[in-house]
């Protein structure tokens, strides 16, 4: 019987065969020649009946078991030997050699780029060859091509149909730059101008992890038991082939599977690796969310006994005695007398902010943002806070929500539920009727919501003349105020950007997606993020004074001209000029981008949301104070506090507002620099992560609601290409290459291959040669959506232009 255990580690009747297995390859070397055959037939005879335990072990070309030698012939190189670290390190201090992480194109897997301080900006890598056998997120060095050899992304032509992977693919429109597809502009459809390009010479730090995917299809062998090689394709398109070894190919035939790389040899097109587990069966839909879980390297264990003895016992209940017994230094406020609720999307069971809005006597009012008080059961250091530091951020895929803190927190404990007794840290204003900010104060409090409203719950009530009560007043005070806050935000440079949410209606029963559309946005929505941003800001510049060289902040890097050029190119072929000088130069601008199209605006500012970098957290003693900049908010500060149910960062916002206030101590990593730096650097990636796997999951349901719905709807041409355009599915937001029937264009440059199509690449116009049909950038167009297989178990969406 075979069994795991933690950590993995795969035992054959008590006997640890595969760790046995694993040291015999590194003993070998110092076995003699009559040593190995008895210990490894020993180990075989422990693995009778069990071939399959075969595939858990590293591949050696060290390892002469008694099977067939299916090890590849010797050939010609096909990449060149990376350096040695003392040369790399003599090329790194003389100027030779540029050091930085590889990342590796999303859109096109044989193109990557390094960062790189050295050079000053990102060196360009190309294909296969030069990427020389770096993998997504290695560190590595980079040798510098002569500037002659310098050259530009190829973005004229959308990938041949037929190099499947190669192919764009048809998903979620870009929410950042750091989702966009590179781009950069060409001279005369050649070269890019002064863009520097390498080649890596050597790897300093290698990033291979477990990867997901399925075996390529191929024949099946004859008999049965043998060792046969295979090829793994990652479900990562960034992720080149790997050949493993396996006994049990029938078995994973059709299998989502997990594998490790072991080598990469110079002389081998591809890396060498080995089968580590099976996830599932490729297609079925718990399988597929899980790949996706794995890849985004989301944590979706069930919380541990050590996390769950953290917590206080259920069902939990606001005591005053047990409070002024324990917790008096808090001087914890009683709000109960006051009207709060909360405005959240439909069904929300973590609520983890609240509002309130009471007229003054002098015309003026009292605005609080109430936030679950999730410190107070968290505590610093314990497995509780260290599970939520780890995981980072509660993960919402479309079917399910991977919690960052166990649900007795997040759905009662610290919920902001109607009608219950829960502690708050509140954020109070004095603010005049025409919303300017006279006082602010903070302290800790125990609340009492009186409604826990959905965003359209809270918008029919404002709508409702009839209704007068006291609820719907505040919510009209609170939206009138909302509005001049919004207004005075813009009249700043704050950007009003757009990026298409997709909602998904689905089964209950199967979870399978019924229906899916566009995400509505009401004033509701906006009156609630307003506030949000208000407290976000108003508690950053508190801990900040407090803290001036340990505060956790978050920053928008503002964008460089060079990431504007394709939404400027774009603008410009329609006749909307924009001017990106400043924030607010831009959002003026974006003001004024109107067209006949309804949709034009909302358009052109999901365009500009691809050109921003994501904000990011970062601790104040890090930079300079110019750039703690928020460009998008044209905030000088800002930070996030008012979601610590489901973002750690907000956990530690909340001690360091409490050590402001004198409540609390901070706990002393906190007061430590690097600390707070690596901490910021894993939040980001954990934000990271979520995203993706979000969008990745919004994608699965995508495909699973159109395998059974081919539907025909109106897009818009966002990109032109030369052998076909970008659309955008407004209805679904969506965005994928359509192909035009017909050879390549040829280019505005006068370069023919006697093709069907033309391109005025300034004016992103493609004609056909005869005159007959035109299509240009933002135009409108009727797109047949569907789901085809090209290769067995790759299905994808694809887009076709109905004629």
């Amino acid at each position: 019987m075979i069994e795991m255990t933690e950590p993995l580690e795969w035992r054959v009747n008590g006997i640890s065969t595969i760790l046995e297995l694993r040291k015999y390859c590194c003993l070998r070397t110092i076995m003699t020649t009559e040593e190995r055959p008895a210990r490894m037939v020993l180990l075989l005879r422990q693995t009778l009946g069990k071939p399959e335990l075969l595939d858990l072990v590293a591949r050696s070309d060290a390892m002469d078991v008694d099977v067939e030698d299916l090890r590849p012939n010797k050939k010609a190189v096909v990449y060149g030997e990376h350096k040695v670290m003392s040369e790399i390190t003599a090329g790194l201090h003389n100027g030779r050699f540029h050091q930085g992480k590889l990342r590796v194109n999303r859109y096109n897997p044989f193109e990557a780029y390094v960062g790189s301080e050295s050079v000053g900006e990102e060196i360009l890598i190309h294909g296969r060859q030069d990427m020389n056998r770096a993998f997504d997120g290695d560190v590595v060095a980079v040798e510098l091509l002569p500037q002659s050899s310098w050259v530009g992304s190829e973005v004229g032509k959308i990938a041949d149909r037929d190099d499947e992977e190669e192919e764009e693919q048809v998903g979620l429109v870009p929410a950042s730059a750091d989702d966009a597809p590179r781009e950069f502009k060409l001279e005369d459809g050649k070269k890019a101008a002064g863009r520097p390009t390498g080649r890596v010479v050597g790897i300093i730090k290698r990033n291979w992890r477990q990867y997901c995917g399925s075996i390529e299809p191929m024949k099946m062998p004859g008999g049965s038991g043998g060792t046969v090689q295979a090829l793994f394709v990652s479900a990562d398109r960034r992720i080149p082939k790997i050949r493993i070894q396996t006994r049990q190919i029938a078995n994973l035939i059709d299998k989502r599977i997990m594998v490790s790389v072991d080598s990469w040899e110079p002389t081998s097109r591809y890396p060498n690796g080995h089968y580590v587990r099976t996830i599932g069966d490729i297609g079925d839909r718990a399988t597929e969310s899980d790949v996706l879980l794995i890849e985004n390297d989301i944590n979706s264990r069930p919380f541990s006994e050590a996390v769950l003895a953290c917590l206080p016992p259920l069902p939990w209940s606001f005591s005053e005695e047990e409070h002024l017994k324990n917790h008096a230094h808090l001087k914890r406020e009683d709000l109960r007398h006051i009207r709060i609720f909360s405005v959240d999307p439909p069904g929300c069971r973590d609520i983890d902010d609240a509002l309130h809005c009471t007229p003054l006597p002098d015309g003026r009012f009292e605005v609080g943002v109430h936030i679950a008080d999730v410190t107070n059961f968290v505590l610093p250091n314990l497995p509780l806070d260290v599970e939520a530091s780890q995981r980072g951020t509660s993960v919402y895929m479309v079917e399910r929500r991977i919690d960052m803190l166990p649900k007795p927190l997040t759905e009662d404990i610290c919920s902001l539920r109607a009608d219950v007794e829960r502690l708050a840290f509140s954020c109070i204003w004095i603010m005049s009727s025409e919303a300017e900010i006279e006082s602010v104060r903070f302290t800790k409090s125990v609340i009492k919501s009186c409604a826990a409203l959905s965003y359209a719950e809270a918008q029919a009530r404002m709508d409702d003349s009839r209704m007068m009560d006291g609820l719907t007043t505040d919510l009209r005070n609170m939206n009138r105020l909302a509005k001049i806050m919004r207004l005075r935000r813009i009249e700043r440079g704050a950007l009003t950007l757009a990026s298409p949410e997709v909602k998904f209606e689905i089964d209950t029963e199967t979870h399978d997606p019924l229906d899916v559309g566009m995400y509505q946005v009401r004033e509701a929505n906006m009156m609630v993020e307003e506030f949000m941003l208000a407290a976000n800001m108003s508690v950053a510049g508190k801990i900040l004074k407090e803290f001036p060289s340990c505060s956790l902040l978050r920053r928008h890097p503002e964008p460089t001209p060079q990431m504007f050029e394709p939404l400027l190119r774009t603008a410009a072929a329609v006749g909307v000029n924009l001017d990106i000088s400043t924030s607010k130069a831009l959002a003026d601008s974006l003001d004024l981008a109107v067209g006949d199209d309804p949709y034009f605006n909302k358009l052109i500012r999901i365009l500009a949301t691809r050109c921003m970098t994501q904000a990011v957290y970062f601790c104040s003693g890090e930079l300079s104070y110019p750039e703690y900049l928020h460009y998008g908010l044209a905030a000088p500060l800002y930070t996030h506090f008012t979601s610590p149910i489901r973002r750690y960062a907000d956990v530690v916002v909340h001690r360091l507002l409490s050590a402001a206030l004198g409540l609390s101590s901070l706990p002393e990593q906190l007061r430590d620099m690097p600390h707070l730096t690596s901490l910021s650097d894993n939040l980001n990636y954990r934000h990271r992560n979520a995203q993706m796997a979000g969008r990745a999951s919004v994608e699965l349901h995508t495909v699973i609601f159109f395998k059974k719905r081919p539907t025909d709807e109106e897009a818009r041409i966002v990109k032109i290409r030369s052998n076909g355009f970008i659309v955008f599915i407004p209805k679904f937001g969506i965005e994928g290459p359509v192909y035009l029937v017909g050879k390549e264009a040829k280019g505005s440059s006068g370069s023919s291959n006697d093709g069907m199509w033309e391109v005025d690449d300034e004016h992103q116009i493609i004609r056909s040669t005869d005159g007959s049909r035109t299509f240009k950038v933002l135009n409108t167009v009727r797109i047949r959506i569907e789901v085809v297989e090209p290769q067995p178990n790759r299905q994808k969406l694809q887009l076709t232009l109905i004629m």
